[in-house]
């Protein structure tokens, strides 16, 4: 169906293809951004409710090193903030994409000859041409 049309749309089709998976790229990045910071959230909740004296460990590849109350803290308000960031950076860009591939989508329905459906070039047929 590609084959008859004009390059421009190809290529705009492609762009849109290309911002397809970068979505899907962002998309993925957000989710494991919101699930490290809730987790990261609840262990320095968690860390409120110990007292300041118990014995802590901290995962340092696959050993488990003892580390301070106050060092375990910090670091994990360093590691929420930085995720907050993150997150909010992640948003910014799922927004900028999601213009680009709308802008892309209303330059090629224009290329196209206008119709509201991005369903192919169906040309003079008008909407009775196809199915439900």
């Amino acid at each position: 169906m590609q084959g008859n049309l004009p390059p421009e749309a190809q290529e705009k089709i492609e762009q849109l293809q290309d911002l397809q998976e970068t979505a899907q790229t962002v998309a993925v990045q957000k989710q494991e951004a919101e699930s490290n910071l809730t987790e990261a959230e609840n262990a320095l909740e968690e860390l409120e409710n110990i007292e300041d004296d118990t014995a802590m460990y901290r995962k340092v590849g696959e050993l488990l090193v003892e580390t301070e109350y106050d060092t375990a803290e910090d670091e994990l308000e360093d590691k929420v903030d930085s995720l907050e960031i993150r997150l909010e950076t992640l948003e910014k860009q799922e927004e900028r994409v999601q213009d680009q591939f709308e802008g892309l989508q209303d330059e090629l329905e224009d290329l196209l000859g206008g119709g509201g459906a991005m369903g192919g070039p169906a040309g003079p047929g008008g909407p009775g041409a196809g199915g439900a």
